[in-house]
């Protein structure tokens, strides 16, 4: 997966560069191209890498909940105490 997207990460950075440089001689096919990669990136792209990123992690782990709450209180005196040695 790590390649798939590095390589599709490659083929949308490589068509924005010539859409660019083929906009410079013939404006609409460089429109064309540069809108087909951002439409490519946006609705391929972004969703593969994020379910990449968030594959294997719980989602508790991330919001704020009583007790994750609880335990960043105790966190925090825990290093406050420790700053005050």
């Amino acid at each position: 997966m790590n390649q798939l997207l590095r390589a599709l990460f490659a083929f949308i950075a490589v068509a924005f560069v010539a859409g660019f440089v083929i906009k410079a001689d013939y404006h609409a096919l460089g429109e064309r191209i540069i809108g087909i990669s951002v439409l490519f990136s946006a609705f391929i792209f972004m969703p593969l890498f994020i379910y990449h990123r968030w594959k294997d992690k719980k989602l508790e782990d991330y919001t704020l909940t009583p007790e994750n709450i609880e335990k960043m209180k105790a966190n925090r005196q825990k290093s406050k105490s420790k700053n005050k040695k």
